[in-house]
């Protein structure tokens, strides 16, 4: 009877032939992977890393933006039941990508092999390499009852301890008698040289999540008996004993109606991070196509950056087509206060927010937990196959009102006690455009704009534009859209990236962002503008051969140096990068990296001065993976730190390490892996920068006497 069905038939045959025609053209590029001992080239994720650091000088704790990858890798993605919020989650595939993908299920039924994936619109060779280790094809979709037995049996608990220690006396460091300290308490570090790390998490799959996190940083206290009694007096309830930050969750999700819910610390991120979005994000990078953000909305928080969170409850419920979100945080925040100049002088404003997260000194710890804040709203979604639209909206109050700054770079600064935020967002795919967006106004009725499309043009071209418009006194503690400044403020801009698959092993990227400032900005007296262009060409030979070649050039203009003050006249600067990197496996058990890079730095007519970085990678692991080694050596030579360098090093699991190279010298970094058991991994790094040029490293109480930096960090992971 079945038989007989031609509908039936056809559907057959036609998916036969589709899976036959991709066994044959990928037979030789996806076969390979999933046995290969070495850990596939991550380019891709480094890339990113790499251009956030580039763009700021804090020490950021990079672990949230890829925590999802993180449980895919344990637990790979079923394709044949992955919703499209799952397929977000991975974010090497854009919307019109997961689109294709979901409609071919639904249009052939389950899938029957990965090699399927070469028959979907938009998914050539790169993009199949990228997701492969993080995804699987099952036929049954697995069960995940939440009952007593299951909670205890398939849960997952993990506890980590790390410990760092730069190896040479710094200058904070250095013993100083009471009286000396008394006389100026910020002539050094209160405490102990250790950096600290812990964390214990449970999960039950993605469904139920607790854990803690506990950091002291270098320099902070962790035994307070240890200080001055009169310096302990001085700072009263700001010195504890234990570790300097502990946060601590309680999550659960997709439970029935409830889709998620969170008590304790979380993030939130809604639309295109407009009027919401209190985490890390990825801007541009080489991966010119994908700067689309998918939100994530409420999420557990387990980093270790002391800002970037809240702390209270936050929930979503929702149907098939609509979610509603709601959540409230209540916590402290450290800030700059000072007394008014008024007749009682009891009085007190915040001028700016600290967001470094130390405390190793007087003046540091006088600045932690300084204000309060409350913060509470919600956010309605809708959304089908097509369309999705959101409406956020919040309120948040000090308890302490700020005021501007006196520079005239501050005069839109927020002032006050409160602030409300709202803001639209949408995205809506049109066939093989997707266009998306979102406009947000704050409570002066300042608003932002952000608007963009990502067009499949063909099935080898991708295109991505997008628009933005900030205002100069839009005023947000908790925006982080895309942009080249490091908030979304005063800035407008047009960006076009795209991608182009020229033949099956050849790759070509790129974008041109133009963008200006309509106000002035900190060391810049003028309102200015600037451009930067980046284009890249990628080969890859085979599974064991990778090659790219990229051009980056940025034009942005800074104030002259000259005494005119916000008169001075405005000097443009270029940046031009030219890199060249490769990647191969000599054998099953070795891989090898290899990366030349060159920077110029020109300011106005002159040539300011130029610099390189080139390094050599090696990676052995041996078979069973008990065992893995991780060797750098680089050579780097800047005519100064206008000319530095940034480049992603390996690092223990769940931390980050992308230092900018600049001066003159060397930097070995050697990073062991061992594993004793399936639930023990035990992790040691070591690394040494020497300088050429330099008597000393560092400033301030960071400060080294000599020409040399080491640093020595360990980790202990057990999993039960």
């Amino acid at each position: 009877m079945v038989l007989n069905n031609k509908p039936i038939l056809s559907f057959i045959n036609h998916k036969s032939v589709l899976i036959g025609i991709s066994l044959l053209s990928c037979f030789e590029v996806i076969s390979q992977e999933p046995v290969l001992p070495i850990k596939p080239d991550e380019t891709e994720i480094t890339d990113k890393l790499e251009n956030i650091a580039e763009n700021t000088d804090a020490v950021l704790d990079y672990s949230e933006l890829i925590e999802d990858l993180k449980y895919y890798k344990q637990y790979p993605l079923n394709l044949n039941y992955a919703t499209q919020e799952d397929l977000e989650k991975l974010f090497f595939l854009n919307e019109i990508q997961i689109f294709n993908l979901l409609s071919y299920r639904e249009n052939y039924g389950l899938f029957v092999s990965i090699f399927e994936l070469q028959a979907i619109e938009g998914f050539d060779k790169e993009t199949i390499n990228l997701i492969l280790p993080f995804v699987k094809i099952a036929r049954e979709k697995e069960k995940m009852p939440v009952n007593l037995k299951r909670l205890v049996r398939d849960s997952r608990n993990e506890f980590i301890l790390r410990y760092q220690q730069v190896v040479e006396q710094q200058k904070g460091f250095r013993s100083l008698d009471d009286s000396t300290l008394l006389e100026n308490p910020n002539a050094a570090y209160l405490g102990s040289k250790q950096k600290l790390y812990f964390r214990y998490g449970y999960s039950y799959f993605n469904k139920i999540r607790w854990g803690i996190t506990a950091e002291k940083d270098a320099g902070e206290v962790f035994l307070k008996n240890q200080v001055n009694d009169s310096i302990q007096s001085l700072l009263g309830n700001k010195l504890k004993n234990g570790f300097d930050f502990t946060s601590i969750h309680f999550s659960v999700r997709d439970m029935g109606i409830l889709k998620a819910f969170t008590i304790g610390d979380f993030q939130l991120q809604f639309g295109q991070g407009l009027t919401m979005w209190s985490s890390l994000a990825f801007g541009k990078s080489a991966d010119a196509t994908n700067i689309k953000r998918f939100a994530g909305g409420v999420r557990p928080y387990t980093s270790s950056d002391e800002n970037r969170y809240f702390r209270g409850a936050a929930a979503t419920i929702g149907s098939k087509n609509i979610e509603i979100s709601a959540f409230f945080s209540s916590r402290k925040i450290d800030a700059s206060v000072e007394k008014a100049d008024s007749v009682s002088g009891n009085e007190r404003y915040a001028q700016t927010l600290q967001e470094s997260g130390l405390h190793r000194t007087m003046n540091e710890l006088l600045k932690k937990d300084a204000i309060n804040l409350i913060l509470y709203g919600g956010n309605v979604t809708y959304k089908n196959k097509r369309l999705k639209l959101g409406v956020t909206g919040y309120y948040s109050k000090f308890d302490i009102p700020f005021t501007a700054g006196t520079a005239l770079y501050e005069k839109f600064d927020f002032t006050g006690f409160e602030n409300m935020n709202g803001g639209i967002d949408y995205s809506y795919l049109l066939r093989k455009v997707n266009i998306f967006g979102e406009v947000a106004v704050s409570k002066n009725g300042s608003w932002a704009q952000l608007h963009g499309l990502t067009a499949s043009l063909h099935p080898r071209v991708f295109v991505t534009l997008l628009y933005r418009n900030y205002q100069k006194d839009y005023q947000n503690f908790f925006s982080n859209a895309f942009a080249e400044g490091s908030s979304s403020v005063n800035e407008k801009g047009f960006y076009t990236g795209f991608r182009v698959l020229l033949h099956s092993k050849w790759t070509l990227y790129g974008y041109v962002d133009q963008f200006n400032f309509p106000w002035i900005k900190y060391r810049v007296a003028q309102p200015s503008q600037g451009n930067e262009f980046l284009t890249q060409l990628d080969y890859q030979l085979s599974e064991k051969v990778k090659f790219y070649l990229r051009f980056k050039q940025k034009n942005k203009q800074i104030s002259q140096s000259s005494t005119e003050g916000y008169l001075a006249p405005l000097v443009s600067t270029r940046r031009n990068n030219l890199r060249i990197n490769i990647w191969y496996l000599v054998s099953p058990s070795i891989a090898l990296s290899n990366r030349l890079e060159y920077l110029t730095y020109r300011q106005g007519e002159g040539f300011q001065g130029n610099g390189f970085l080139i390094y050599q990678d090696v990676k052995w692991t041996n078979p069973p993976e008990k065992l893995s080694l991780f060797f750098r050596y680089a050579l780097f030579d800047t005519d100064s730190y206008d000319e530095r360098i940034y480049a992603y090093e390996n690092d223990v699991l769940y931390a980050f390490s992308v230092p900018a190279y600049y001066n003159k010298g060397t930097r070995v970094v050697l990073l062991l892996n061992f594993k004793p058991s399936r639930k023990i991994g035990i992790w040691l790094r070591y690394s040494l920068t020497k300088f050429r040029n330099q008597q000393s490293i560092g400033s301030g109480l960071d400060e080294i006497d000599g020409n040399h930096k080491s640093e020595v960090k360990a980790q202990v992971i057990i999993k039960l």
